[in-house]
């Protein structure tokens, strides 16, 4: 029984022991398939690890190509803008410089066109050359220039044969013959401006101005049927007064 006892210790030990060979074979391999597994996942890390740093260092090097090429397009579109700015600018000037020539040519349309004027109670349509000539004429007989201003006169009768300024002219021509004792000339422009215009304001005193051209030629017959033919014509004027006057002081 002894015996017997010893051989089960005996079994149950060697039994123990295969149990502590077969556990510590298997914490063994444990181990070295932990160590594989953390090796296996070390070199997993370290390679997302170097592709996040790949796919990095290209997304940053897109990032500044992206950034570059955005930098260029702003670089370029400011220097549109400013090219912009540049013809923008020379187009107002261009406007500007067309619109100030617009303004001259039709300041110098105005100045060339005809407008009406009033002289001598007569309204009629002159253009200003036409104007100007006259003015200058009058301003010379006024001047006291008589030889001058019959010239002046007579050539603008010449160059505007149709101007409404003219029954005017031959009036103003007549005074300066008259002035100039060009008594003949004198009595037959008087003559064409009462032709040209009974009614103008000035007849009554272009039909006196021919009495008084008659008294200087001493044609007193004539002076006289003139200062009759004044009174009954224009009897209401002052002409026909101051021919009255004279009527009585003929002989």
């Amino acid at each position: 029984m002894m015996r017997s006892r010893l051989g089960l210790r005996s079994a149950a030990l060697a039994a123990a022991l295969v149990c502590m060979s077969v556990g510590a074979n298997a914490a063994l391999f444990e181990d070295d398939e932990a160590r594989r597994a953390i090796l296996d996942l070390r070199q997993r890390v370290e390679a997302m690890r170097t592709q996040t740093d790949q796919r990095l260092t290209e997304d940053n090097a897109q990032l500044r190509r992206s950034l570059l090429d955005l930098q260029n397009q702003i670089e370029a579109m400011r220097g549109d803008m400013q090219r912009m700015t540049g013809q923008n600018e020379q187009l107002a000037r261009t406007v500007s410089e067309l619109q100030q020539r617009q303004t001259d040519i039709d300041d110098r349309i105005k100045k060339s066109e005809p407008s009406k004027v009033a002289v001598d109670g007569r309204e009629f349509t002159a253009d200003p050359r036409e104007k100007a000539d006259f003015d200058a004429a009058l301003g010379v007989f006024r001047g006291g220039q008589f030889a001058q201003a019959q010239t002046a006169f007579a050539e603008f009768v010449k160059r505007y044969p149709q101007s409404g300024y003219n029954p005017s002219a031959l009036f103003w021509l007549g005074n300066a013959q008259y002035a100039t004792r060009n008594y003949n000339e004198a009595i037959a422009n008087f003559r064409s401006m009462l032709s040209l215009a009974p009614d103008h304001a000035k007849a009554p005193e272009a039909v006196l101005s021919i009495a008084n051209c008659q008294i200087e030629l001493k044609d007193t017959r004539a002076a006289r049927r003139t200062l009759e033919d004044l009174t009954k014509a224009y009897p209401q004027s002052e002409a026909a007064q101051a021919g009255r006057e004279r009527l009585s002081r003929l002989k």
